[in-house]
């Protein structure tokens, strides 16, 4: 079996319809969800809870960022956090009237 990772040069990252940085959540969530199931099973959880648990966890994870990827695209990650960072509004303080009075030119 062969999968294509790269359509070109200059494209974004790609496999099986994930782009970019979707990518690299799916394998470090798929890594966490492993990690837990693995520490779930050395605490002495019984095997029967530990396989049902990862499957779903790892099935809610695929099916959240492969929902992520269609909902906000290649960039939308970057762009929701960019805009929680951003102010709702700004303050001005002067006064309004201010604001559509003519200036008058200062001569040098």
């Amino acid at each position: 079996m062969e999968y294509s990772v790269n359509k070109g040069a200059g494209n974004p990252v790609e496999f099986k319809g994930l782009k970019s940085q979707y990518l690299f959540v799916f394998a470090g969530g798929l890594v966490t969800v492993l990690l837990a199931v693995v520490i779930l099973y050395l605490a002495g959880v019984d095997q029967w809870i530990c396989i049902p648990f990862g499957t779903v966890s790892g099935g809610l994870l695929a099916w959240a960022v492969f929902r992520l990827n269609a909902r906000y695209g290649e960039h939308g990650l970057m762009k929701l956090l960019a805009e929680k960072r951003h102010p709702r509004y700004l303050i001005h303080r002067k006064r309004v009237f201010r604001l559509f009075a003519k200036r008058k030119k200062r001569q040098s």
